[in-house]
This record gives C-alpha cells, sequence and structure tokens, in this order.
C-alpha cells in the first residue's frame, strides 16, 4: 500500500509538473511561433538548444543547472544579489530544472501546429484589419488547439517521470523536492519492493493513460503529433 510519505511525493510531483507546464506553455509558445515563422540563420541553432534535452543524459544537464545557480554560478550570484538565496535544492529550483528539461516536450507540438496553419488564413485576418495580437488569439490560437494540449500532456506527463534532473538539482529532501522517482529509487535501494511496486504501478497507469488520451486525440488531430 502506499504510505503517507508515498502520497505527499505524488503531490508534490503533480504540484512541480503543474506549475511547470503553465511556464512551459508561458514560454513556449513565443518561442515556438518564431520557430515556425521566422526565416533568420539562427533558427537552426535555436532549434539545436531547445531540442538538446532530447538527447542530452539528465545528469549532464542537471549538473550544469546545479553549477549554473550554485552560489558560484552566475545564475545564483544574481538570485543571491536579489536576497532569495541559491536556488538548488528548493521547490524553486525543482521547478526550473523541469521546465528547462521538459521543454522540447511543449514546443516541438507547438512548433508544428504553428507551421500547419500556414499563410493563407492570417493573410485573411489581415484583410479584415484584425491586429497581430486579435489574429493570434482568435485565429492562431483556435487553429493549433491540438498543439496546445499535446504539448500540455506531453509537458506534465515527462516532468511527472523525471529523475536524473531532478535529483541533481532537487535532491532528496522529503516534503520539499523529493517527488516520485526519486522515492521509487529510495524503495528499492531500501528493498522495500512492495512499495516500490505501489509507487511504479502509479506511474505506469498513469503514463499509459496520458498516451491513450494523446493519441485518441492525434486521430482526428494529426498535425499536432508530438516531436514530429
Amino acid at each position: 500500500m502506499l504510505t503517507a510519505a508515498d502520497f505527499n511525493t505524488l503531490l508534490l510531483t503533480f504540484k512541480v509538473a503543474s506549475i511547470a507546464t503553465v511556464l512551459m506553455l508561458l514560454i513556449g509558445t513565443p518561442l515556438a511561433w518564431w520557430l515556425a515563422r521566422t526565416q533568420s540563420g539562427w533558427k537552426g541553432i535555436i532549434n539545436a538548444v531547445v531540442a538538446l534535452p532530447l538527447v542530452l543524459p539528465p545528469t549532464v544537464l542537471g549538473f550544469y543547472l546545479l553549477v549554473l545557480m550554485g552560489p558560484a554560478g552566475a545564475v545564483g550570484k544574481f538570485t543571491n544579489w536579489l536576497g532569495i538565496g541559491t536556488l538548488p535544492f528548493t521547490f524553486a529550483g525543482l521547478v526550473i530544472a523541469s521546465v528547462m528539461y521538459s521543454l522540447p516536450f511543449v514546443v516541438q507540438p507547438l512548433q508544428t501546429a504553428f507551421a500547419a496553419i500556414g499563410q493563407h488564413p492570417l493573410e485573411a485576418a489581415a484583410t479584415l484589419r484584425a491586429s497581430p495580437f486579435d489574429t493570434f488569439f482568435s485565429v492562431v490560437v483556435p487553429l493549433a488547439k491540438p498543439g496546445f494540449m499535446t504539448g500540455a500532456i506531453l509537458g506534465f506527463a515527462h516532468t511527472v517521470g523525471e529523475f536524473g534532473v531532478v535529483l541533481m538539482v532537487g535532491g532528496n529532501i522529503p516534503d520539499k523536492t523529493r517527488v516520485v522517482s526519486v522515492q521509487i529509487y529510495n524503495h528499492v535501494e531500501a528493498l522495500e519492493y512492495s512499495e516500490a511496486h505501489w509507487l511504479a504501478g502509479c506511474l505506469l497507469l498513469f503514463s499509459f493513460s496520458v498516451l491513450l488520451i494523446l493519441y485518441t486525440a492525434l486521430k482526428t488531430h494529426p498535425v499536432a503529433h508530438p516531436l514530429k
């Protein structure tokens, strides 16, 4: 059975994933729009940087984030200057690491959805004297709804299943930074296989449900296919 500590890690994990998903949508939407529309020579470089977490070992990304946000890092010096201390081994640091690691799972479906819209709907909106702001929210967002749904689902699910990055940056502090994946590791390390089975089973059921919902939606909206 799930213990009280297991329930706490589940709640913390879903809290981190929820906040990170909102932040990824806020950051990823303008970034994906720019990548889908720009002809800049920087497009390839930015695409590669965004996709880097897909191929980079999580511990490598976690290590560099740990250094960057530590007392000697640029971000750490800045947060110390602001008087909020350093971010490693804090909830805020955990959220930032999650955003950095899962961002391509939000940006790439959005970029694909934006690119599939084409130029004609935007030109039609322009002939009606719609401002770029109105065009985006009245035309682009409804047409790209499958991309938003796909990005949000994948970003949330991927954040829930993180291990290497969150362990490097957040550590293993109960009720503060200990997420589900780390708790499963703790159970296995302590030879508590029954407890590990329960938590792992919860994640397995969650992951299957997410993928089932996603691929059911993709039958109707293939443009939103993730990481296409």
